[in-house]
């Protein structure tokens, strides 16, 4: 009988130990970051695979990225039609859905029902093909990301890579990726603040890095004329961006024709704080 207590004591330690072991490993998984990321592209961009490919070293991968492409659709939201998701990847560390809606849309369903279970600590967009610099942060998907994470309290950064193929080579911005995410998941960013990167694609490699304003110049002759074969007028978006920086160099824009990466921190509200007095006395 003593020998038998023995053995159950024995295997009873064994098992302490295991569970002991299994709930410190959890606790050591649990405390991985959790990096929520999307797009405006698309899943089978390089863009975003960079980006998935950088996260993975540094914590647990969450992604939501639209089932097709949605450049330039801002912060739209879809309310007339429902949004159906599929989830296309699931491993240790790694979750990937699509989802039928906007960007924006895809970082509020992961933000309230596809990863109810834990807020991520930081939202990743991009890797945009194309620069999102100056005022095209207003029509651009890729921001409406950040700013949806932003909205919800979570430290956000939007990536853009200054080459607009689709098949752009995104692996030369993942050394800056990596730099920077590290360095928002140490410190964290200012309240309801995300960034804006920009990657310049130069030959050489990119000069160095500057925080800088964003370039609210505009758009000129952003349409053109055409007729197509059946003699129907019809209108394609072009246009020449005319800068507003003129040689002071504060713009993301001068920067990044230097060859330098740009990161502009940015927020939501466009409240004009310096002009409520003067609109008190203009209509009150």
């Amino acid at each position: 009988m003593g020998a038998k207590l023995i053995q159950i004591l024995q295997f009873s330690t064994k098992i302490c130990n295991f569970a002991a072991k299994f709930i410190k490993t959890s606790q050591m998984d649990s405390k991985r970051p959790l990096i929520l990321i999307s797009n405006d592209d698309g899943y089978d961009y390089n863009g975003i695979q960079s980006l998935i490919k950088v996260a993975r070293t540094l914590g647990d991968v969450f992604v939501v990225a639209p089932a097709v492409h949605q450049s330039g659709m801002s912060s739209a939201i879809t309310f007339i039609t429902p949004v159906r998701t599929t989830r296309i990847a699931q491993d240790e560390g790694f979750t990937a859905y699509l989802a039928t809606g906007t960007p924006a849309d895809c970082v509020k369903l992961a933000l309230s029902q596809l990863m109810a279970n834990r807020m991520p600590d930081i939202v990743l967009a991009g890797i945009n093909h194309g620069y999102n610099s100056g005022l095209n942060t207003l029509y651009s998907g890729t921001m409406a990301c950040v700013f949806e994470g932003i909205l919800h309290g979570v430290p956000s950064v939007a990536f853009s890579f200054g080459n607009y193929s689709a098949s752009a080579d995104t692996s030369i911005c993942e050394p800056i990726v990596k730099h920077v995410t590290e360095r928002v998941l140490k410190g964290g960013l200012p309240k309801d603040v995300c960034l804006n990167v920009n990657i310049p694609h130069i030959e050489g490699g990119f000069k160095g890095m500057k925080v800088t304003t964003g370039d609210m110049g505009r758009w000129i002759n952003e349409w053109e004329h055409r007729i197509d074969p059946t003699g129907r007028d019809y209108y394609w978006l072009t246009g020449e961006f005319e800068t507003a920086d003129k040689g002071e160099g504060l713009t993301d824009y001068y920067w990044l024709q230097r060859g330098y990466v740009t990161i502009t921190p940015t927020h939501v509200d466009q409240t004009d704080f310096a002009s409520m007095e003067a609109v008190k006395d203009l209509l009150l």
